[in-house]
């Protein structure tokens, strides 16, 4: 039986509310679980205390026992000191700007460059 710490999504349309539970992988996403060991509340502000509710002591149980987290409760876990914070990844090479993009905003800051020398030598002309 594979074990995974995964959310488990609960209230009403387009106010979300999820329930970190222990459940079978082959199970479905709000279906059957084994044990609720916290709750998590996206509506609410990163500051506040019940954003996030976890009960560490029977994480590290079933992460001892061999259950796998979903990307999303390794945050949590690893904001808890449970995991190992997980590598970011950086944004891909298809997101960034084309090659003749790249070219344009390497002209607009030779030119902006130009723009703020050329006053300063006119300044350094009028003294001499």
């Amino acid at each position: 039986m594979a074990l995974k710490i995964r959310l488990s999504r609960g209230g009403a349309k387009k106010r979300p509310f999820y329930s970190i539970v222990v459940a079978d992988g082959r199970n479905p996403r709000d279906g059957r679980f084994i044990e609720k060991i916290g709750t998590y509340n996206p509506m609410l502000k990163k500051e506040d205390a019940n954003r996030l509710i976890l009960k560490t002591e029977r994480a590290s149980h079933w992460l001892k026992l061999g259950a796998q987290p979903t990307d999303r409760v390794t945050l949590f876990l690893s904001d808890a000191g449970l995991v190992k914070q997980p590598a970011r990844r950086d944004t891909p090479k298809k997101s960034a700007p084309k090659a003749k993009a790249q070219e344009r905003a390497k002209a607009l800051e030779a030119a902006a460059a130009a723009a703020a020398a050329a006053p300063a030598a006119a300044e350094g002309e009028a003294q001499a």
